[in-house]
């Protein structure tokens, strides 16, 4: 089995609605999302011969589902209070709600399935909070 591995960063808050300490708190992450392909074949003619894929074509799309999520606030659904959100949204800031808890397991398992659609085969995709802490997502 063939391994290609790459990683984009960035920026945004997020909370942790219900949760007791830190973390409920508006925090932001220099969030880093590394994603691993497998394939059990190269690539056998052309361009990309010898090659699982070009770095750059994973490395664009993984790039954009950054530029997404880059300098927002990431929230669960239903978490903000609407006059909250109201203000947030009249002051122009950058808001992404999600159906889940904004955890960097969940996000782990989001970004691999926004991958998986976009034709890509991802192994696993990684997302660290920090570059001491992350968490994994991949397949069973």
């Amino acid at each position: 089995m063939y391994f290609l591995k790459t990683q984009v960063s960035f920026d945004s808050a997020h909370f942790l609605y219900g949760y007791e300490g830190k973390c409920s708190n508006i925090h932001g992450h220099r969030w880093t999302i590394e994603v691993t392909v497998k394939n059990a074949f190269l690539q056998r003619n052309g361009q990309q011969k010898g090659m699982i894929m070009d770095f750059s074509d994973l490395k664009k799309s993984l790039q954009l589902i950054a530029d997404h999520y880059d300098h927002a606030l990431i929230y669960e659904k239903n978490t903000l209070k609407s006059d909250t959100m109201e203000c947030l949204k009249r002051d122009g800031f950058r808001l992404i709600e999600l159906p889940f808890r904004p955890t960097a397991e969940n996000l782990s398992r989001h970004f691999f399935t926004i991958l998986k659609e976009r034709g890509f085969r991802p192994h696993n995709v990684t997302v660290y909070e920090t570059p001491d802490n992350c968490a994994m997502y991949e397949e069973g």
